[in-house]
């Protein structure tokens, strides 16, 4: 005869259930953490390069885009984040001012989120934790690739890349295919190269149905054909 199952694997299953569901946004939204949301309009900035570094940022919704500029006022675009990104994360790695400038591409709303309370709860809640730690990782492995991009594929192929990761295909349970709305400067920025290029490869994928303009941006899976062609 088969054996009942015991209260104690009851919770066990409930535990682990509770832990594959876990969810940040709910538990930040939740937990008894300082924190703020902010809305941000298009073009807005969020904070400034020499800023303050005393808070993390959770994006909720909207776009965002992190620029650095130099020493002789050139700006670069190193980023493009979409929900569910977190950003300002510097500040828990002892930085004191902002390396960058953060800016809404799009009506934006952010979770501000005290460097203090963040440690706390990092500290506090393993699946958080967890899940911030998966974000790092995947953000320092998209830094390394952006690197290997720019130093050895030809503008086309990067200019493909940046769309594909900007309409988010790879995400799982998110919906993709849009990019958010940016000017075809802000693409030529991302990728190291002119407006008149970008302009040129994008006319070009366009006519071979890698894009097509409906309401927005909308990018084709086909354009990873761009990407993987030697």
């Amino acid at each position: 005869m088969r054996a009942s199952t015991t209260p104690r694997k009851i919770k066990s299953n409930i535990k682990l259930k509770q832990e594959l569901a876990f969810d940040a946004q709910t538990f930040l939204d939740s937990a008894g953490v300082a924190r703020k949301v902010k809305e941000f309009k298009r073009a807005e900035g969020i904070y400034a390069q020499g800023d303050a570094a005393s808070t993390v940022m959770y994006l909720q919704s909207g776009g965002v885009k992190l620029t650095v500029v130099n020493e002789v006022g050139k700006e670069a675009v190193v980023a493009v984040l979409g929900p569910g990104d977190f950003f300002g994360e510097g500040s828990l790695a002892g930085q004191p001012v902002r390396m960058g400038s953060a800016t809404a591409i799009m009506p934006t709303t952010v979770l501000v989120i005290e460097k203090k309370e963040m440690f706390k709860v990092l500290h506090a809640e393993h699946g958080l934790s967890d899940l911030f730690i998966k974000f790092m990782l995947a953000r320092n492995i998209r830094i390394e690739a952006d690197l290997v991009d720019q130093l050895f594929n030809s503008s086309e192929k990067r200019l493909a890349r940046t769309l594909l990761l900007l309409a988010r295909y790879g995400k799982q349970d998110e919906p993709h295919g849009v990019v958010p709305k940016m000017s075809q400067e802000m693409l030529a920025e991302m990728i190291g190269t002119t407006r008149s290029r970008v302009n040129f490869f994008m006319n070009k994928f366009r006519k071979l149905g890698f894009i097509k303009y409906n309401g927005g941006l909308q990018i084709n899976t086909s354009l990873l054909s761009v990407v993987l062609h030697e």
